[in-house]
């Protein structure tokens, strides 16, 4: 893994990434010490058959000043002239940070990811968004810039999510949208989430005693979300069907209490065939991805297929001039 180079007050040659075991490390100058102290040790995760060794990141924690922005931290490393493309948001996810390096920035993506795996001391493994979500899946490409490993757990408001962020869609930033949500599922409700995931909107659901089928295409998020129902004890209270959620009305009965819809981009045609699912009275949490101004043929819309909308709000906006909002409709 090509990184920046770590300054070590005691090598003259300034390179301190070679052999760890158990935490201890060793510089090429002749430096040793333990995980800790002046320097953070950050597993690489790659294992010799032969030595069963480890190789390390060695990150000196002076390097930067965690109060600092990315900016901030990267000012000298990165051109003046160039600096001002870099953002200083990131996406966490349990123990991974994900990063979008803009085109101009890719001969510093190591530097960048150097300085935010220094202000965060819960990040072991930096990923870089190297292409849009796309397909039934959602998924992006990524490219590892630290670490190897793309699995992680995801602690959010006492629920845990374990999951392979390369092969799966999760998004961190919804957390108190999810919790606003399951806030309103009442115990004994019949709940269906489409587009569930590793299951971010199912568990919540479910351990506040809702009966909830939960529905995705992704057998890989299918199967996290069965582990994930097993860590936070809700496994008896979710059927769990890897289909096309465009074929709910096939495997599924109606008469749904609450629907929760986290809607890809693109489909928001599920929303005729969902609200046959829901009963009379019954609740549908609405995610769709618009510009501002075709909000209002939306509500109209809602009106003409017998929905009432008793709230809305963005959840974040996505690309220059669209953002995510969320409808909370009842149906009359």
């Amino acid at each position: 893994m090509k990184t920046a180079i770590p300054w070590s007050p005691d090598c003259d040659r300034h390179q301190a990434i070679r052999v760890a075991y158990a935490g201890d490390f060793s510089c090429c100058c002749g430096v040793s010490g333990v995980k800790g102290g002046l320097w953070r040790v950050v597993q690489e995760i790659r294992f010799s058959s032969s030595l069963k060794r480890r190789s390390v990141l060695i990150v000196p924690d002076v390097m930067y000043d965690p109060s600092m922005s990315l900016k901030r931290s990267l000012a000298g490393v990165i051109p003046d002239d160039k600096i001002s493309l870099l953002s200083d948001r990131y996406e966490v996810i349990g123990d991974l940070a994900v990063l979008d390096i803009p085109a101009g920035l890719e001969a510093y993506q190591d530097d960048i990811a150097l300085a935010l795996i220094s202000k965060r001391k819960n990040i072991r493994t930096v990923l870089r968004k190297s292409g849009k979500i796309e397909g039934a899946g959602r998924l992006a490409a990524f490219e590892v810039l630290i670490g190897s490993n793309t699995i992680t757990e995801h602690h959010e408001c006492g629920y845990r999510y374990r999951m392979d962020v390369a092969k799966v869609f999760f998004n961190s930033r919804l957390g108190t949208e999810r919790m606003r949500v399951a806030a309103q599922v009442r115990p004994g409700e019949r709940v269906l989430v489409p587009f569930c995931g590793v299951g971010p909107f199912v568990v919540p659901a479910a351990a506040r005693g809702a009966s909830v089928v939960a529905v995705d295409q992704n057998p890989d998020a299918i199967r996290w979300l069965f582990q994930n129902l097993v860590l936070n004890r809700v496994f008896g209270q979710v059927r769990a069907v890897r289909d096309d959620a465009f074929r709910i009305p096939r495997f599924v009965e109606p008469g749904f209490d609450r629907v929760i819809v986290p809607t890809p981009y693109g489909s928001d045609r599920i929303l005729a065939i969902l609200t046959g699912m829901t009963k009379k009275g019954g609740n549908i949490h609405f995610y769709t991805f618009k510009p501002e101004d075709e909000i209002g043929s939306l509500m109209e819309s809602f009106g003409d297929n017998g929905l009432t909308c008793t709230a809305s709000h963005k959840c974040g906006s996505v690309a220059p001039g669209i953002c995510r909002y969320v409808f909370d409709l009842v149906k009359e």
